[in-house]
């Protein structure tokens, strides 16, 4: 019987404490801390786990400085704390520091004075003094970000926070339910809910339904939290409003020691941020009405983004684009200015007792986990919650990880190794244990193992599994016809 077999049926025979529907970050987030506090926990997933907004975000995990112009001080002390918690502890090879540069350009929307009293601001929130924020000069500013325009440049604010890769950061809170024991299941939709609460639930690749038994739900379902909703209330109204957020992956052209923070008026800024290999833009804020399943980005963002970016970058020195994509932001209902709305998480519960999940963001995702699991202490019966940061599996300094790759297996290329222990950190081994240390192709760091590491371990099914959530292959532009055919090969061996 394989893994994927073995989940379904234990999805059907069991009984659940939670059922959690939706394998976003928000959803993972609540399977992790339920089943780490001894829960029996499943998770079911419609598409792909982080095929939605949690693998479309701008891959930072950040306080959010523009919140503290909007007044949000709380979710800025709140952001702060969890970016030391994520970086240090929970998750430093996936979560890793990096320093921005905020230019302040003459005739800008924000001056030196007010940019100064910011960062100090930002930074005196959780009272990390020694990380304070500093003011410097525009020589200072260009060593670090090679393509800044210098015309009208008169200083830059510099301060840090963190970037990860967003999908595999859902992956790990999801592997550490699957090895807390939670049934962890994508391709999986929910259907049906009746008073129980019973769940349906169809899997998507066989057509076949079965019921499941919970002592409670929570829709963490993001944008199609309404759609979840209905199916316990027909008659369920709309709860959130929505927003989109477009990127685009560009070439990187010379070296880049900081990330870059745009502002484009006194209420949004965007980011060029090195990424992966390129420079990922972005992001855009409008509002959406429609299906975020079918959402794509558009050649008018795309003009967006990169008028935008030359508000601060030398139009010359940006390289060729070679992917981009969009997400959809969760937002309180009835907000109209989306780029000034709260970025606030709200509960509610439904009529057979479904808590659903509306809005919140990828940095306070575990945050947001235990305030949900706190609203579930009546029904799950829980008297003491654990809210100290726990290490999700692999979760180790990438440097150490390095180092103790290489003692195990000297054979490797250093660059390989490099790649896998920031990718896996201290799982970078089970890894290697697959074999096939092949390149999928010349230029590109990934190895065959890594998607038989995908099939095996992270629920990977399809080729665009692997190529756009398990790697970034996909949103940085380098998956190739050659490369498509030989992971879907390699996921048929």
């Amino acid at each position: 019987m394989t893994a994927r077999a073995l989940a379904l049926e234990r999805l059907r025979s069991e009984r659940f404490d939670l059922l959690v529907v939706g394998g976003g970050i928000l959803g993972a987030g609540v399977a992790e801390v339920a089943s780490r506090h001894g829960f029996r926990v499943a998770v079911v997933e419609r598409d792909d786990f982080a095929s939605g907004t949690s693998s479309a975000s701008s891959k930072l995990i950040h306080g959010g400085l523009r919140y503290l112009r909007l007044g949000h001080f709380s979710l800025v002390r709140e952001a702060q704390a969890e970016v030391r918690a994520l970086t240090r502890f929970v998750a430093p090879h996936l979560v890793r520091p990096l320093n921005f540069v905020l230019p302040v350009y003459r005739g800008g929307p924000y001056g030196r004075i007010p940019i100064r009293g910011a960062l100090w601001s930002y930074a005196g929130l959780t009272g990390a003094v020694s990380e304070r924020g500093r003011m410097i000069s525009p020589a200072a500013a260009s060593k670090l970000v090679p393509a800044l325009r210098r015309d009208g440049l008169r200083a830059a604010g510099l301060y840090p926070d963190s970037q990860t890769d967003d999908a595999r950061l859902c992956l790990a809170n999801l592997r550490a339910a699957a090895d807390a024991g939670a049934v962890v299941l994508n391709r999986v939709e929910l259907v049906g809910l009746a008073r129980g609460p019973v769940a349906q639930v169809r899997d998507t690749h066989s057509g076949e339904t079965s019921e499941v038994a919970a002592r409670a739900v929570v829709n963490a379902a993001g944008p199609w939290i309404d759609e979840v909703r209905r199916l316990e209330a027909a008659r369920a109204g709309t709860s959130v409003s929505l927003s989109r957020g477009a990127h685009l992956v560009l070439e990187r052209d010379g070296g880049w020691d900081a990330a870059l923070t745009i502002p484009i008026d006194r209420h949004r800024v965007s980011f060029a941020v090195p990424w992966a290999g390129r420079l990922l833009l972005g992001t855009t804020d409008s509002s959406f009405e429609g299906d975020a399943r079918t959402i794509e980005p558009t050649d008018a963002e795309e003009r967006q983004i990169l008028e935008e970016a030359g508000l601060a970058l030398e139009p010359g020195r940006l390289g060729a684009v070679r992917g981009r994509f969009v997400g959809v932001r969760v937002l309180p209902a009835g907000a109209t200015d989306t780029a000034r709305a709260h970025r606030e998480t709200t509960l509610s519960v439904g009529p057979l007792g479904m808590i659903s999940i509306a809005g919140g963001k990828l940095t306070t995702y575990r945050r947001i986990a235990l305030v949900v699991l706190h609203a579930l202490r009546a029904e799950l019966e829980l008297h003491r919650i654990d809210r100290r940061p726990r290490p999700l599996p692999g979760a180790a300094d990438p440097d150490v990880a390095v180092d103790a790759l290489l003692r195990r297996h000297p054979e490797l290329d250093p660059s390989l190794a490099s790649h896998l222990a920031g990718t896996y950190g201290a799982l970078a081994g089970e890894v290697i244990a697959t074999g096939r240390l092949e390149p999928l192709a010349a230029g590109v760091p990934e190895v065959e193992a890594q998607v038989l590491y995908a099939r095996q371990r992270e629920w990977a099914l399809t080729a665009e599994d692997v190529l756009r959530r398990r790697t970034t292959l996909s949103v940085t532009g380098r998956d190739s016809d050659e490369v498509r055919r030989r992971v879907e090969a390699l996921l048929a061996s």
